[in-house]
């Protein structure tokens, strides 16, 4: 009778096992957040005066899971337009971003912990007056609970522009085509 029972209770477990499981293969999904900007001496020298503001941002994510601890992830990356003022003028920017990671999980159970390190290209405009791209470091760690093939993740990225400090940190979904 102990054997059916086990047997049994091993029987209604299968069902939960897919959802334990990492979700590897192809994911989509989408973040909203918030972005911070800041700028040390944006006025070149004439006199001190920092930019430092944030906005809404979103991304929106494309990525392949080819093993439960490796992941290749691209996103395009919108950092809002923060405003702030400057020697007495308001100034606006407006930058954005393609980004590529290669994203390393530590999967326990129905959670993911990770950590992603890769490039950003970004292009940005402050005013009328600055106007700048370029291809940088960027890396951020995260959490991630799975469902099936949805995830509901949280993260924090930082982006490693020279003479820039500007980091994003978001919540939003992404769902896995198994």
């Amino acid at each position: 009778m102990r054997k059916a029972i086990l047997f049994a209770a091993a029987l209604l477990t299968l069902p939960v096992l897919p959802a334990v499981a990492a979700d590897n293969g192809f994911y989509l999904g989408a973040s909203i957040g918030q972005a911070n900007l800041k700028i040390d001496d944006l006025s070149n020298g004439v006199a001190t005066q920092d930019f430092d503001a944030d906005d809404m941002g979103f991304k929106l994510i494309a990525g392949m899971r080819p093993l439960d601890w490796l992941g290749l992830e691209a996103a395009y990356v919108n950092f809002g337009e923060p405003e702030d003022t400057v020697l007495g003028q308001k100034l606006k920017a407006d930058g954005d971003g393609i980004t590529a990671f290669a994203v390393g999980f530590l999967p326990t159970g129905p959670v993911d912990l990770y950590a992603k390190v890769g490039l950003i290209s970004w292009d940005s405009k402050i005013g009328g007056t600055f106007d700048d791209d370029g291809t940088d470091l960027a890396y951020g760690v995260g959490a991630q609970f799975r469902v099936l093939g949805l995830s509901i993740r949280a993260e924090y990225e930082k982006f490693d522009i020279s003479d820039v400090d500007l980091d994003m940190i978001s919540v939003g979904l992404t769902y896995t085509f198994l």
